[in-house]
């Protein structure tokens, strides 16, 4: 018996230790082919077991498997898998995967795409799958609100009106690129995201690049980067169809195909997508029309092109005009009142409205000299029709503080444009007294821009290229409605006085605004050692600016045409990141840069003869220190930073008594903003994530401003005033903001979301017209609020097809809050009420 039970011990220890002799431990680090970006949660998995690991933040994994020899697949959502054989103990290195679209590498590197834990820049990554997951009906710069440093709102409400904020900085310094292009408007800096509504359908990642960020080309990065990469052409056939249904009659329907990439090199990919609602706010009926397509070739190993085209043509009612507080509460509508819409014959008129179509075309060509240099160029164009609507005569629009007009339906009711027609009739050959009118800003803009990369060894990489725009701004206002009358007598144009206008003539100003711009960058990015990573960048631009009027000059006047005026910026910016070690990061970079003023600071008077010809440099300092920690369990980033800018060009826009629009052109004012910045990841299991961020800025006006010209709508000069701004807190965007997140995975295909986002230290945009004495006290500080949303999505097998539900509500708790104001007080501050609870459903079908 002894014996026997010898004999089996010796047994089970011979089959134990050749199983142990029979595993292996295969190490590698998994990387986006092309920018060697990593990539955290790529799973790895021993070929014919469930015995696999999943990558850490920095693209490292350990895999043990339970054979001495074998294979091992690599995958990734939304890059092609990878197949590697081993024998034994293996070190794989760097293992590339190519992204599953074609030409994406190309796209990324013109785009300047910063890399986790090499580039110094403070970071945040938003893949499209959480753009999928989470968007809903929010406007698409929304997806980044639990961002740190950024402040977003859909400020009156309507369709595509959202603003961002960046570190205190509103968009005309945030810059915003779309595949590497700028969108940034050529003349003013500001964008304007409802030319850009279909966006989250085609986003295949968007990057937001807090600070000075990684990009080469001369941008208004002075707030940050907002990089949108849009999707190219997937390698393989397929396409989905996706609907969605929501709060306030919400409906949106699409679709994408791709044909895959064929022996012959050439892919393509088109999508479609259209969307109505009435909107959450009154008066806000939408209707947008999404579009784009893609095709690549692959014409040998040296040479891919691509061509995109993408765009939305949409039109949506607007909220444009705040109100007081005690407006909204006195309205029977609340939150949702809109004072800007009524009924004409029975069908709603907006007297505020924007309509745009902007479709935006590049062609990007990739070519590979040998396998240390290579230059990728991209042509493109776009060509904007639109504009915002408003109105022109006499102003009825208005109420008194009890909500009372002769001219509306009710206290605090719609306009009644039926008793302004009937008025307008009765004044038979005078004309109408009253009409509608439409701000049009159509454009036509050309680039190029070509960059050139060479490795010029091991650890050193060159980058310079050429950066050339052309641009032609198409200002004038036009008469949209009548409103009943025969036409509009206007005395505007000195080329035809007392003109009677009908519908779509040109009235009260006409005028191109035509911008150059031809710039050079280059930079260096150095690999002192493997764990410290340098760059080094410098760019040079030609600003120029020429104005021509049509209105204010007879056609044989000389002066209707100016002279190009012609305004030199540079930039210079770098740093350095260091990796202590697995764990610990720490980076700095430091930048100084010099914008050329803004279009309007040289045609100030918005004439042909005050001209504002050495207009100063915009001045802007930065700096920035930032840490990081990376675990198995835990990421973490902790970042410092302070700009200052001078001679800072603003314009600040506000509301008048009369309810109408007015506006300053600022000029040499001056900012500090600093602050610091920290947020996280937690894997708390494998099945629960837990997110966080605190964001704690100090941003204030610096000092004091002498002659602020402030303008009608019209472009009129209503008065010029002192500003005296000096420590006064920087308006419009949440100085403090906090987020708590959690992403549950009930199973491989269903997750719950649950996020908190709180907003404080907001404060009121200041009003140009109302800061011309010293000592008034600080802007009006708005209430402090927080916000939860909540997703669930469910995955499932619908026949051969992949299925997707997934349930959006935002405000759970349907918050009343305020996210928007003019200076005042509590009862005299004009304001905008954020939306409350909304829902939205929608199915997605993968074939």
């Amino acid at each position: 018996m002894k014996k026997t039970t010898n004999y089996l011990l010796l047994t089970v220890a011979l089959l134990f230790s050749t199983v142990i002799m029979a595993q292996s431990t295969i190490t590698g680090t998994v990387l986006e082919q092309g920018i060697n970006m990593p990539l955290p949660g790529a799973n790895v998995v021993e070929k014919g077991t469930t015995n696999g690991v999943v990558t850490d933040f920095d693209g490292n994994f350990t895999l043990k498997t339970k054979s001495s020899s074998g294979e091992i697949i690599i995958t990734y959502v939304g890059y092609t898998s990878k197949t590697i054989s081993f024998s034994g103990d293996s070190s794989l290195k760097n293992v590339t995967l190519e992204p599953s679209q074609v030409g994406l590498e190309t796209v990324q590197i013109i785009a300047s795409v910063a890399v986790d834990r090499k580039t110094p820049v403070a970071v945040s990554t938003v893949k499209a799958a959480d753009i999928e997951l989470k968007l809903g009906t929010q406007e698409f710069p929304e997806i980044l609100k639990s961002t740190p440093g950024i402040y977003t709102t859909k400020t009156g409400g309507g369709y595509g009106d959202a603003k961002t904020r960046i570190r205190g900085f509103q968009s005309e310094n945030v810059a915003v690129m779309i595949n590497g292009i700028p969108v940034n408007d050529m003349e003013n800096g500001a964008v304007y995201w409802s030319n850009w509504a279909g966006l989250g359908d085609v986003t295949s990642t968007m990057q937001v690049q807090r600070g000075l960020g990684a990009s080469k080309v001369a941008v208004p990065s002075i707030g940050g980067t907002i990089n949108v990469i849009t999707k190219t052409t997937d390698v393989e056939e397929g396409g989905s169809v996706f609907t969605s249904i929501a709060n306030d009659g919400y409906e949106k329907y699409g679709v994408t195909y791709s044909t895959g990439l064929n022996d012959k090199g050439f892919a393509a990919t088109v999508s479609a997508a259209q969307t109505s609602g009435n909107g959450y706010v009154d008066g806000t009926e939408f209707t947008g029309v999404s579009y784009f397509v893609n095709l690549s070739k692959e014409i040998n190993d040296f040479h891919k092109i691509s061509f995109t085209a993408f765009g939305s043509k949409q039109r949506h009612g607007q909220r444009q005009n705040r109100q007081l507080i005690s407006t909204f509460e006195n309205s029977e509508r609340g939150r949702k009142f809109n004072a800007d819409w009524g009924y004409k014959d029975g069908q709603v008129l907006h007297q505020e409205d924007n309509f745009y179509n902007k479709p935006q075309m590049s062609l990007n060509h990739y070519w590979t000299l040998n396998e240390t240099t290579s230059v990728s160029t991209v042509a493109y164009a776009s060509f904007g029709t639109g504009g915002a609507g408003g109105t022109a005569g006499d102003n009825k629009f208005g109420f008194d503080n009890t909500g009372f007009s002769e001219y509306r339906n009710g206290l605090y009711g719609t306009i009644d444009f039926d008793k302004i027609v009937d008025e307008n009739i009765a004044s038979g050959a005078n004309g109408s007294t009253t009409a509608l009118r439409a701000s049009r800003n159509d454009h036509n803009w050309y680039g190029v821009l070509s960059t050139l990369k060479k490795d010029l060894s091991d650890d050193l990489v060159l980058l310079t290229g050429l950066d050339y725009r052309n641009y032609k701004g198409i200002h004038f206002s036009e008469v949209s409605d009548l409103l009943g009358g025969q036409y509009l007598l206007d005395d505007s144009d000195v080329n035809n006085p007392n003109n009677p206008l009908q519908v779509g003539d040109k009235r009260s100003y006409y005028n191109d605004g035509l911008v150059g711009w031809l710039g050079a960058f280059a930079q260096v990015e150095y690999d002192v050692t493997e764990d410290f990573n340098t760059f080094l960048s410098a760019a040079l631009s030609n600003t120029s600016y020429k104005r021509v009027d049509y209105f204010n000059y007879l056609d044989s006047d000389p002066l209707q045409e100016t002279d190009r005026y012609n305004f030199l910026g540079f930039s210079t910016k770098g740093g350095g990141n260091y990796r202590i070690d697995n764990n610990h990061n720490v980076f700095v970079n430091l930048g100084y840069f010099e914008k050329a003023p803004d279009f309007d600071a040289v045609f100030q008077e918005f004439d042909n003869e005050h001209i504002n010809e050495n207009a100063e440099n915009q001045k802007i300092l930065s700096f920035e220190l930032g840490y990081g920690y990376r675990s198995e369990k835990l990421t973490a980033n902790v970042n410092l930073y302070r700009t200052t800018w001078k001679d800072r060009t603003e314009t600040s826009s506000f509301q008048q008594p009369d309810g109408t629009n007015a506006f300053a052109n600022i000029l040499g004012v001056n900012a500090i903003h600093q602050g610091v910045e920290v947020d996280f990841i937690y894997k708390a299991t494998d099945k629960l994530n837990i997110t966080g961020m605190m964001s704690l800025g100090d941003w204030r006006w610096a000092n004091n401003v002498t002659d602020v010209q402030i303008l009608d709508e019209d472009q009129n000069l209503i008065s010029t005033v002192d500003l005296f701004i000096e420590d006064l807190h920087v308006g419009d965007a949440a100085q403090t903001t906090m987020a708590l997140g959690a992403n549950y995975k009930l199973s491989p295909k269903t997750r719950v979301i649950i996020d908190y986002n709180y907003f404080g230290n907001l404060y009121a945009d200041y009003d140009p017209s109302e800061r011309g004495t010293a000592g008034a006290p600080d802007a009006w500080k708005l209430p402090d609020y927080g916000l939860f949303d909540a997703v669930v999505s469910h995955g499932f097998d619908f026949g051969p097809f992949d299925a997707t539900l997934t349930g959006r509500i935002n405000n759970v708790f349907d918050t009343e809050y305020v996210t928007d104001a003019f200076d005042g007080t509590d009862d005299t501050a004009l304001v905008y009420f954020g939306t409350g609870r909304t829902f939205s459903i929608s199915a997605k079908l993968k074939f």
